[in-house]
């Protein structure tokens, strides 16, 4: 089905504090928070105030900057944990129980019975307490689907806002994503909304991210990179290039030129590198090599792009440096650099290039030596018919 709504529900300020890296400072969850806001998305999640007195105090600064996205915290399916929530202030509380057999065996040791009847009650008092709330099935992906629609229909009946499914460890397939959403959407409500959170350890956080929204969900959680967990989940930028591919006017509601900063923003502060290959913002996701590419990148970007980085602030470059590289990239960087010279030439100068890459590495600085050297030469020896 298409893609009519959605939500991103930005998870680095609590799945990202999770990152072996990361021990952010109360100055710099107010920073990432901050500039989350200024993007555009509609959620901030916050580590749970019950996870230490630092915590709490961050969910409380956090909840009252008065950003314009709803600010919610993440805790578990307990009252003491929920009045502790509301205590920060904040918007909305996520609350979650092990739903799988691995989970209710090995962790908490409590049946179906006793989740839902647990579930209402703390749905039941955040209601109360007039914020939003999400009841979500932690490990969902390894949980009987029987027990999760009967769970998810309990708490439908109460009034919980959404239901939100987990995929703790990565496993699921977008396939398998689709047809859970889907079964349960046919037992809540239609405007009970549906979250997915997707963990990337078998590289299908995306894909999964992206069948979820096309099954019908309203709310996916993301992190700036990904970090998160082990492998992380689906990374900010990924789902944005997901869905800019697919139909651009899905994500022209966030502000696309701020992603390169808020990457870069993140890395520095959990010490570590943006990919090269990174999505939108890698050092690589725009640069071309192949000389056929070249040709009809220069004629039409479209033919070898999907995503414009114009969109994100971001431009392209065809790298001519090196062996592969075609005549018609040599004679468009003859053309910026203002050197004349007809096509023929630039022929010549191609095959010259293209020898010389194939005994030593090029940079584009030997390249344009090279153009400017050809061009006095042939200016002395009267070669060239300036126009």
């Amino acid at each position: 089905m298409a893609i009519e709504r959605f939500n991103i529900i930005e998870s680095t300020l609590r799945e990202g504090e999770q990152f072996a890296g990361a021990n952010f400072t109360t100055g710099q969850k107010i920073d990432i928070a901050q500039a989350l806001d200024e993007f555009g998305v509609e959620y901030i999640e916050l580590t749970s105030p019950a996870a230490s007195p630092q915590s709490f105090r961050d969910c409380r600064t956090i909840a009252n900057l008065g950003l314009r996205c709803k600010v919610v915290t993440h805790v578990r399916c307990t009252l003491e944990d929920a009045k502790l929530a509301v205590d920060t202030g904040v918007q909305g509380i996520d609350v979650l129980f092990g739903t799988s057999s691995y989970l209710r065996e090995f962790s908490h040791g409590k049946d179906i019975p006793y989740i839902i009847e647990s579930a209402i009650r703390v749905v039941e008092y955040i209601k109360s307490q007039g914020l939003e709330v999400r009841f979500s099935g932690e490990d969902a992906f390894r949980s009987d689907i029987n027990d999760l629609l009967e769970i998810f229909a309990a708490v439908d009946q109460v009034g919980v806002d959404r239901v939100g499914i987990a995929d703790t460890v990565g496993i699921a397939t977008p396939l398998q994503v689709y047809d859970v959403v889907r079964r349960i959407r046919q037992v809540i409500k239609p405007t009970t909304d549906i979250e997915f959170h997707g963990h990337n350890d078998a590289g299908c956080a995306i894909a999964n991210s992206y069948c979820a929204l096309e099954a019908g969900a309203t709310h996916v959680d993301t992190s700036i990179l990904g970090i998160g967990e082990r492998n992380g989940i689906t990374p900010l930028g990924g789902l944005i290039a997901r869905l800019y591919t697919i139909d651009r006017s899905l994500v022209k509601k966030y502000k696309l030129e701020m992603l390169r900063d808020l990457e870069t923003m993140v890395a520095n502060m959990v010490g570590i590198s943006i990919p090269f290959n990174n999505y939108i913002t890698g050092i690589t996701a725009f640069t071309h090599k192949a000389g056929i590419h070249a040709k009809a990148l220069l004629n039409n970007p479209e033919t070898y792009e999907a995503i414009n980085p114009r969109d994100f602030g971001l431009t392209r470059y065809i790298s001519i440096a090196h062996k592969l590289t075609g005549w018609n990239a040599i004679k468009a960087r003859a053309e910026q650099l203002g050197l004349k010279m007809t096509d023929q030439q630039i022929k010549e100068v191609t095959a010259h290039i293209k020898a010389l890459a194939d005994t030593r590495p090029l940079t584009l600085s030997d390249v344009d030596t090279i153009l400017q050297e050809w061009t006095s030469r042939g200016e002395r020896e009267g070669e060239f018919a300036w126009a």
